[in-house]
């Protein structure tokens, strides 16, 4: 079939009315599919069920520095628990600090930090206004959280290489308000990119007017590969030393797709400097995580192997999802001038561009077919979308035979609405 654009107008015409009527049947079906958010499934979950049975009154509470982890203390998390974590991002346990079940809470109490103690200088929020480059497409919660803060969000456009560093060390070299950056730097959310060798180095050497700017590095699919080809991030740790500017960056990652998403344990990764800013701040806010959470990880996995071992099991579960989002994809789509997508060896997500203008339609045709997803322009600053065409696909969460419905009503959408421009 050629493209919709060199048809002409009968052929659109047909092929329009075939499609109607095969979308007419999808929502006489009264079908309720969600694929909005990228939560593990159920099947998922379950894998980690066996760890909630580490832990019954025979199990030794005392850990390496914890007396007793039943107990207040240890503000920054147990030692082996530290441990793994230092092994999951390739750093020193010194650049450790462990906290509760959610890194987007310690990324949000990162940034309340720096906006009331400030990051090393004056408080961010007696800077007047200040602004933050957010990669797009990109993650919504990072955009919502510097939204609350009421940070100017400016918009960095991504390259498969990764964000546009040209951009970006220009607009720092020139602009002190700029405090920060938000990254996914392995399998991006959406589009599952990993930062190349040479970004990283550039972000590691970047040269900011502020000096109290901050990247925050969410590498929260550090381990999540779905397929036997996985990519490799370059640690920026070991970039930064070199170039001395190691209080330029701040790591976050937690088990929440790794065990349990509500129930997990998250940690951050940052300087001697800046652990000391922060731990100023949570030495206030809590006289300790839990630390029975973090003791019942640790017997689950015993170490780095452990996790390893355990998120093959992950991949078991998610690859074959990923390949029927990708193979139907090209199946119904490929040729038609629709839709182009990415096919990522990890992460969560599978990321959509369909044609300009059409991206709020095709979202609000799946969800007429009783199909939802996540809302067009969520993947932008300010949930606006300046070509509206790009959707974020969430395989993990629906049964695999959900998810190949919601698949076949996401291709018709696609090409309906691009008919619909058409015509």
């Amino acid at each position: 079939m050629p493209t919709y654009s060199n048809m002409d107008k009968a052929l659109l015409s047909e092929e329009y009315k075939k499609l109607s009527e095969k979308y007419a049947d999808y929502k006489a079906r009264g079908l309720s599919l969600n694929m909005a958010r990228g939560k593990p499934g159920a099947e998922q979950v379950s894998i980690s069920n066996d760890m909630l049975n580490v832990i019954d009154p025979s199990t030794v509470f005392a850990t390496e520095d914890c007396p007793d982890v039943r107990n207040y203390g240890c503000l920054d998390g147990i030692a082996e628990a530290k441990k793994i974590f230092a092994d999951i991002l390739n750093v020193g346990v010194e650049n450790i600090f462990v906290g509760g079940n959610s890194s987007l809470n310690m990324m949000f109490d990162t940034i309340a930090c720096f906006m009331e103690q400030g990051a090393g200088g004056k408080p961010w929020n007696q800077q007047g206004n200040i602004k933050f480059l957010c990669p797009a497409p990109g993650y919504d919660r990072h955009f919502g959280v510097t939204q609350y803060f009421g940070i100017e969000m400016v918009t960095v456009p991504m390259t498969e290489n990764g964000p546009d560093m040209d951009v970006i060390e220009k607009l720092v070299s020139e602009d002190a308000s700029i405090k920060g950056i938000w990254c996914v730097p392995k399998y991006s959310n959406p589009q599952g990119i990993t930062y190349s060798d040479e970004t990283v180095r550039r972000f590691a050497a970047l040269k900011p007017a502020a000096k109290d700017f901050r990247i925050m590095w969410d590498n929260a699919y550090v381990i999540h590969d779905i397929n036997g080809t996985p990519d490799t991030l370059l640690n920026i740790f070991d970039e930064v030393k070199k170039n001395g500017s190691e209080d330029m960056v701040i790591e976050f990652c937690s088990t929440s797709k790794i065990t349990f998403p509500g129930a997990g344990v998250a940690a951050l990764a940052a300087s001697k400097n800046n652990l000391a800013i922060l731990k100023k701040r949570y030495n206030f806010q809590t006289i300790g995580y839990d630390k029975i959470n973090m003791l019942r990880h640790v017997l689950y996995f015993k170490n780095i192997d452990g996790v390893m071992a355990h998120m093959q099991k992950h991949r078991a579960v998610l690859e074959p999802r990923f390949k029927m989002v990708t193979d139907m994809l090209s199946e119904e789509l490929s040729g038609l001038g629709v839709a182009e997508w990415t096919n990522p060896n990890g992460g969560y997500f599978v990321s959509v561009d369909v044609n300009e203008g059409c991206a709020k339609r095709v979202v609000a045709l799946c969800k007429e077919a009783g199909v939802i997803l996540t809302g067009a322009g969520a993947t932008y600053p300010y949930g606006k979308d300046p070509k509206d065409s790009n959707i974020r696909l969430a395989p993990t969460y629906p049964p695999i035979e959900e998810l190949k419905v919601a698949m076949e009503v996401f291709c018709t959408s696609v090409k309906l609405a691009a008919l619909e421009k058409l015509i």
